[in-house]
């Protein structure tokens, strides 16, 4: 048999890495408040960036104790482009460019106008 063999052992269920020896990096402790109440605290590196929010155990999103949020702006609603283009024109030009183009595309197919024929 083999002496480099470990024997009554599994593959992977245990490290046999001692924790002697090693320095852990400086840390924090930093308290989130739930707003149903519930208080805890998670440990952060010095270095780290602590997140505004973190979500509880009972799965509301808690806040950082005396964290400096940034101040909530109103946003713009999306424009449209329906919204962009009455910012350029008005309706009595929009209806004439309409007249225009349908007018162009009745005498290129040959159909009459219906403004016409009535």
């Amino acid at each position: 048999m083999s002496q480099g063999a470990l024997r009554g052992t599994r593959l992977g269920a245990a490290s046999y890495e001692s924790d002697a020896h090693v320095e852990l990096a400086p840390r924090q402790a930093t308290f989130y408040d739930c707003p149903k109440g519930h208080s805890f605290s998670l440990p952060f590196s010095e270095e780290a960036d602590i997140p505004l929010h973190w979500e509880c155990r009972c799965g509301a999103a808690a806040e950082l104790r005396d964290g400096v949020f940034p101040e909530v702006t109103a946003a713009k609603p999306a424009r449209s482009h329906w919204d962009m283009l009455r910012e350029r024109r008005s309706l009595e030009d929009l209806e004439e460019l309409l007249s225009e183009r349908l007018g162009l595309l009745r005498a290129t197919t040959g159909r009459p106008s219906k403004r016409n024929s009535a």
